[in-house]
């Protein structure tokens, strides 16, 4: 008949009907009680910052699409997903021309130079943040809570934590919970951080193994050496990185197994930097270190299509075995618990 239509391309085949746009959508509406809490804490230059983000991320991308003359896709929103996610894990004092250089960096550099969506090996808002936090240490430490009050930062509070000299209580627990304390726009309420975990696992954009990784062995680790668990959990990006960043379709592992050690090396090098390292902070450095590690991930944890489950013989020559990408076949994903 002519109204039927075969429609060709590569593997794999299997499909959830969820497009990048409609997945970027759901990520976007996760993060709106993030962007009104930070506006709600830090007042009107968080909102301006989160804007500046956001239309720099598009605008860059669509500029750096039109010079290399490829298609314009910033109608999948992945520009203004990195966008709001550099926006939340800066300070709301930070310079605007420092947002809009942190913008071009993760555009340019970490996605634009590599491919594009998809084949980008860094996460972009990550990659941004990081030459912002090292090129300007200063005014990225700055993650005051009100200019008009006497917090002190997250970057002192985090340094307290590694010394041991934090005076705990259940108050401080709550504040810290709530989000009324010092830090970067997006990271402080681990209540809506919680929510948005909450709502993206269930509706299945995100999987869950990474994250959970990630803070259970930050949490072990700080354990066994003696720290303050709550607190290690409640300060710093940890859960917000756990959340948004370690479930990145692009730079974390497709394999379930994968996902479990990337989740485990974030969690690891995370608390490494935490205890000993020279940063008050790990999580950032934890996941674009992992994220190097995640075409190793993928290798090694690679399931063969067409002989079985885990465990069962594979044919001695590779050559006839055809490869797919399990994380995007719905009836292979009780396969990789």
């Amino acid at each position: 008949m002519s109204d039927n239509k075969i429609h060709l391309s590569s593997s794999p085949h299997f499909t959830e009907g969820l497009s990048t746009q409609k997945i970027m959508f759901a990520v976007i509406f996760s993060m709106i009680p993030e962007c009104i809490a930070g506006i709600y804490f830090f007042g009107i230059p968080a909102l301006i910052r989160i804007l500046a983000a956001v239309a720099s991320c598009v605008a860059f991308e669509a500029m750096f699409q039109v010079i290399t003359k490829d298609k314009i896709r910033i109608s999948n929103l992945s520009a203004v997903v990195s966008g709001i996610l550099l926006a939340l894990v800066i300070p709301s004092t930070t310079p605007l021309w420092m947002v809009i250089l942190g913008s071009l960096i993760a555009m340019v550099v970490a996605k634009g130079l590599f491919g594009g969506i998809g084949s980008n090996v860094f996460n972009p808002a990550l990659t941004g943040r990081a030459f912002m936090f090292i090129s300007f240490p200063a005014a990225m430490g700055a993650c005051w809570f009100n200019p008009q009050t006497d917090a002190i930062s997250g970057a002192t509070i985090l340094s307290q934590l590694k010394n041991g000299t934090v005076d705990a209580s259940p108050d401080l627990y709550m504040q810290y919970f709530l989000g009324n304390r010092a830090g970067c726009i997006g990271e402080t309420s681990i209540l809506l951080i919680l929510i948005s975990f909450a709502f993206l696992a269930l509706t299945r954009i995100i999987d869950w193994r990474a994250p959970l990784a990630m803070v259970a062995t930050a949490a072990f680790m700080t354990f066994i050496t003696g720290g303050d668990v709550l607190l290690a959990l409640l300060t710093g990006g940890l859960l917000f990185g756990a959340t948004f960043m370690v479930t990145d379709y692009a730079t974390t592992p497709v394999t379930g197994w994968g996902r479990v050690v990337f989740g485990f090396g974030c969690g690891l090098i995370t608390f490494l930097i935490r205890k000993i390292g020279g940063y008050p902070e790990g999580v950032m450095f934890s996941i674009l270190i992992m994220n190097c590690v995640t075409p190793f991930l993928n290798n090694i944890t690679r399931r063969m299509y067409g002989y079985g489950k885990k465990g069962s013989r594979r044919p001695k020559s590779p050559n006839r075995i055809q490869e797919f990408d399990i994380s995007t076949a719905k009836e292979h994903k009780e396969e990789t618990k």
